[in-house]
């Protein structure tokens, strides 16, 4: 059985990582699970300096997900590359780095720093919807994500994924000027705007008003737009949205996903990667599938 998959000339040994944001550097898992049998862990959104995010509250669950304001709290890139890199690099995954910024300089800048670091892929957040400046709003507008992934790819030394976020009238759009702009590969989808209201106080449950939606409700819409993308680019796509089983991985890379990542589930699931990974391995079992790239954009 080949469960191997090679993203942007980076070879995965299953299609499997982490998205960003739900799994921190791997540290608070890995108790929990080997490290080792992921394709690959995409970390928590790095910017140039330390970010303190969103106040509180800033988790909400709703009906089949969870509602988040986080607003990409980090350490900074310095401390990221002086404890996360080092923890990382005793396992076999690699290690894709999700970059944040509230301009194009900032993006610029933590690519600089990522430069001679001994990381896989830079994968480029211009998509989440929890901070006030730069994330969705260079997502948005086709001529913005193609200029900030063109001024980002002119300083990244390895492989660049672009975040696409699904909060647009046609992310096609955004996929094509990404691509444009010179990425090697895009992620879909990044969380939908959403929000959640106490009835008794009358006010919204998030301190920030509105957050990211994620969860297996928004699966059906992401895999939607997984499909509409690779029909129309031409770049290798990794999925996510609400995937917590192997079917679903499944799902997304018959609708054209090379890679997958799991989000949310890890929050419900420590073992969620694993439970997906054995899943997919269980699938291709059952249905005489001896190659997994065999099921990319396979659907009829």
């Amino acid at each position: 059985m080949h469960t191997s998959v090679t993203i942007a000339g980076v070879t995965f040994d299953n299609p499997v990582m982490t998205a960003s944001g739900t799994f921190g550097s791997g540290k608070e898992y890995a108790e929990y699970m080997d490290l080792n049998g992921l394709g690959g862990i995409i970390v928590k959104g790095v910017a140039s300096k330390e970010w303190l995010g969103n106040p509180a509250p800033r988790i909400a669950e709703t009906y089949g997900g969870m509602l988040n304001a986080v607003g990409l709290q980090n350490p900074g890139v310095d401390v990221f590359m002086e404890e996360d890199i080092p923890f990382l690099r005793q396992y076999n995954t690699n290690i894709v780095v999700n970059i944040a910024g509230k301009t194009v300089e900032e993006y610029v800048d933590v690519t600089k720093r990522l430069q001679q670091a001994d990381i896989d892929m830079i994968e480029l957040n211009i998509s989440c919807p929890n901070v006030k400046e730069g994330g969705v709003a260079f997502g948005t507008d086709a001529g913005m994500a193609e200029y900030i992934t063109k001024e980002v790819k002119k300083h990244a030394k390895q492989p660049l994924i672009v975040k696409l976020s699904p909060n647009v009238t046609d992310i096609t759009e955004i996929a094509k000027a990404v691509e444009a702009g010179g990425a090697d590969a895009v992620s879909l989808i990044n969380t939908l705007l959403g929000m959640k209201i106490d009835i008794y106080k009358r006010r919204p449950v998030l301190a920030n008003r509105v957050g990211g939606f994620s969860g297996p409700a928004i699966k059906p819409v992401a895999v939607r737009m997984v499909h509409q993308v690779y029909k129309s680019i031409q770049l290798p796509i990794i999925g996510l949205g609400g995937i917590c089983t192997g079917e679903d991985a499944v799902e997304f890379m018959l609708a054209g996903a090379t890679g997958v990542a799991v989000g949310t589930a890890n929050f419900m699931n420590p073992r969620a990667t694993v439970d997906v990974i054995e899943g997919i391995e269980r699938f291709m079992d059952e249905t005489g599938v001896e190659d997994v790239r065999e099921l990319i954009g396979a659907l009829e």
